[in-house]
């Protein structure tokens, strides 16, 4: 799926405040036989959103609105996106909608997967995430902005908190670019060293 240029969101902010959320309570296994279509979305949290009987729980933030259709950032506690290693888990969130998510640790392949596939891990002080859970909390709707160039996440009370990104990862997620488009960037070079490079028994036009 091709991925969409990070430089400027302002989104509804959607507070989680478990810890320790792993990528099965992301996307449960049993789901992951299916394959990723139109469908996907309904997957991510499902036994945390929804009862049973199949129908939603309302004391999960994503069944109660403004969450449930305008949620973009999520802001959660430490160590999310723990325990096994699934894709799933990253693009079940896409598909959803968010775009990011903001915690004080991730688990690693989950972080790691995240920038694989445009979306945007980031790790911000235990005290910050806790102010911007209760703020989300005191304020349903309110939003969050994230500035990729300039690294800054503006929560709703207007305070700024940079926020760590490797020179690679924020050059891929401006352009939209994941480790193939990367790659074909590079393509006149490779061409060019390879023709450099042919064996003379090849021949120049081989």
């Amino acid at each position: 799926m091709p991925q969409q240029p990070f430089t400027l969101l302002s989104a509804v902010g959607v507070p989680l405040g478990q810890a320790n959320v792993d990528t099965d309570q992301v996307i449960p296994a049993r789901f992951l036989k299916y394959p990723r279509d139109e469908k996907y979305r309904t997957y991510l949290f499902h036994d945390l959103r929804l009862r049973p009987d199949g129908t939603e729980n309302p004391d999960f933030v994503l069944c109660n609105e403004p969450y449930k259709s305008k949620g973009q950032i999520l802001v959660a506690d430490r160590n999310f996106g723990c325990g096994s290693s699934r894709e799933s888990a990253v693009y079940a969130l896409q598909d959803w909608g968010f775009r990011a998510v903001i915690a004080p640790s991730f688990g690693d392949i989950f972080f790691n997967n995240s920038f694989k596939n445009g979306f945007l891990p980031i790790r911000l002080p235990t005290q910050v995430c806790n102010t911007l859970r209760q703020d989300l909390h005191d304020n349903p709707g309110a939003e969050i902005t994230i500035d990729v160039e300039a690294q800054t996440v503006t929560g709703p009370d207007g305070v700024a908190h940079s926020f760590e990104l490797d020179d690679f990862r924020k050059y891929c997620l401006v352009r939209g670019l994941d480790d193939i488009d990367f790659t074909l960037e590079s393509m006149p070079k490779i061409d060019a060293f390879e023709r450099d490079n042919r064996p003379a028994w090849l021949g120049h036009n081989a």
